[in-house]
C-alpha cells in the first residue's frame, strides 16, 4: 500500500482536560494557561512548534473552559504562528479527541498531550517518521521507576513491539514511558469510532501492532515533564532557575535572579539568587525573597515577610511578618500578618488570616 506524505502539516495540541490533579490552581482557568513565570505554558509548546517551518497551523483541542485560552491567544497572531479552535462537545478521549479535531486534515499531524514541555527535536523526529515511512511516530522518554508507569517496548531499530501496563518487577523489559509527541498520518484516523470516548494508547496504537504497520519510537533522553501536578508544575520553575532547562529569562544559567524593571525592590530587603520577580512587584524594606521563589506581576512583601522556595500569583499581598515557604499561590490573595504556611497550594482570592498557622 502506497502512502501519501505531503510536506506540509499541521499539530494539534491535546488542551481539553480539566487539570484536575492541579487543583484548585485549574478551578478559574485550564491548566493549559497556567503561568510558567510571567507566561502561560501553552506559549512554550508553540514556541516548539514554531522550530518546524512546514507546520503552517495549530489546532488546539479545547473543552474544559475553552473561551479563556481563546481569550489569551486568539488568531494566533501574538505567538507567531496560525491558531484554530475545535471545541470537544463532549469529553471524546485522547483518540477520540484527535479525530474530532482533526476533521478534514490531509496532512501529516504533530500531536503533543496538553501538560508536557520538552526540548525535543522536532524536525529530527518528523524526518525519522518520513524517512521510515511510518504509519505512526511517538516519542518516548526513559524513567528511573518503570512500575509506576505504562511501559512501551522495543526493537533495536526503533519498531513498537508492545505496552505494557504497569508492569509488576518481574515484568519490566525496558523503562521507556510514553512522552505524549506523536507524529501520525491522517489516513490513520479512521480506526477509532465517532463521538466515542477512545484512548490513544489502549485503543488506537495498539491496532498499529495487530496490523503490523510500520509504528515506530524515538527515544528522547534530555528534559521531559508532565507539569500536571503541583509538586512537578514547581520542579518546572527550579530546573529552569537552576539551569536544567534552558528558557527566558534564565536561559541556562544557574544563579541568578531576573528583576524586572517595573519591579521595586526596596533598599534593605534581601533577595537571594535563583529569583524571579514580575513587573510591578514591591519588596519592602527588610523583607526576604528566598532562592527559587518567584513573585508574579503586581506582587507585594511588607517589611519583615520572608517568602521562600514558592510561586506566588499577581497580584497576591504578603504581609509584615509573614513567613511562607515551598507554597504555590494563586492569584489576588492575602496572607495575613505574622502568618505562617509551609507547604501546600492555595487558590485564587484565598485569605488567610493574620498569625495563622498552615
Amino acid at each position: 500500500m502506497q502512502y501519501d506524505f505531503a510536506r506540509d502539516m499541521k499539530a494539534l495540541l491535546l488542551v481539553g482536560g480539566q487539570g484536575t490533579r492541579l487543583r484548585p490552581l485549574t478551578i478559574n482557568q485550564p491548566k493549559s494557561i497556567v503561568p510558567i513565570f510571567n507566561r502561560p505554558f501553552l506559549h512554550y509548546q508553540l514556541d516548539l512548534i514554531k522550530q518546524v517551518p512546514e507546520i503552517d497551523e495549530v489546532i488546539l483541542s479545547l473543552n474544559y473552559q475553552p473561551s479563556r485560552i481563546q481569550d489569551v491567544f486568539g488568531d494566533g497572531r501574538d505567538a507567531g504562528i496560525k491558531l484554530r479552535y475545535v471545541v470537544e462537545p463532549t469529553p471524546l478521549g485522547t483518540a477520540g479527541g484527535v479525530k474530532y479535531a482533526a476533521r478534514g486534515v490531509e496532512e501529516t499531524l504533530v500531536v503533543f498531550n496538553g501538560d508536557v514541555l520538552t526540548q525535543v527535536d522536532l524536525a529530527s523526529l518528523i524526518a525519522f517518521h518520513r524517512e521510515r515511512r511510518a504509519r505512526a511516530t511517538i516519542v518516548l522518554t526513559p524513567v528511573d521507576n518503570p512500575t509506576a508507569y505504562g511501559l512501551v517496548e522495543t526493537d533495536p531499530a526503533g519498531n513498537i513491539l508492545r505496552f505494557l501496563e504497569k508492569p509488576k518487577a518481574d515484568e519490566i523489559t525496558c523503562n521507556t514511558i510514553n512522552a505524549g509527541i506523536y507524529v501520525l498520518e491522517p489516513s490513520t484516523f479512521d480506526r477509532s469510532p465517532d463521538a466515542v470516548a477512545w484512548s490513544i494508547e489502549r485503543s488506537f496504537f495498539p491496532s498499529f501492532i495487530e496490523r503490523h504497520e510500520t509504528f515506530l519510537a524515538s527515544i528522547y533522553r534530555d528534559y521531559w515533564i508532565d507539569i500536571g501536578t503541583p509538586e512537578k508544575y514547581m520542579q518546572v520553575h527550579r530546573d529552569i532557575m537552576d539551569g536544567r532547562y534552558a528558557m527566558p529569562p534564565f536561559n541556562g544559567k544557574p544563579g541568578l535572579s531576573w528583576v524586572s524593571p517595573g519591579a521595586r525592590v526596596d533598599a534593605g530587603a534581601k533577595v537571594d539568587a535563583p529569583a524571579f520577580i514580575d513587573e510591578g512587584c514591591i519588596v519592602r524594606a527588610g523583607a526576604h525573597v528566598g532562592a527559587h521563589t518567584v513573585l508574579g506581576r503586581g506582587c507585594r512583601v511588607d517589611e519583615g515577610a520572608g517568602v521562600a522556595g514558592s510561586i506566588v500569583w499577581p497580584e497576591t499581598h504578603i504581609e509584615r511578618e509573614a513567613q511562607v515557604r515551598d507554597v504555590i499561590i494563586g492569584r489576588e490573595s492575602h496572607i495575613g500578618r505574622n502568618a505562617t504556611i509551609d507547604g501546600g497550594v492555595l487558590g485564587d482570592k484565598s485569605d488567610v488570616a493574620g498569625y495563622s498557622r498552615i
